[in-house]
């Protein structure tokens, strides 16, 4: 199965960051994915594999 990630979208990833939250606001994707964390606004680049087996669910699609 497919899934479209789209820069505004917010993830909730498999494990939690440090400051406690699992919930993440991608800002970039293509071969890397930037992520912000919802909790304490830290700024991340994952790798694509790495980011589509660690995401758990998509919570919010962005507004369009």
């Amino acid at each position: 199965m497919l899934v479209r990630y789209e820069v505004g979208d917010i993830v909730k990833m498999k494990k939690s960051h440090p400051c406690g939250s699992d919930r993440w606001e991608i800002t970039r994707t293509g071969i890397d994915f930037g992520l912000k964390c919802i909790g304490c606004g830290r700024y991340v680049l994952v790798p694509r594999p790495k980011f589509e087996k660690a995401v758990k669910e998509i919570v919010e699609h962005k507004a369009t």
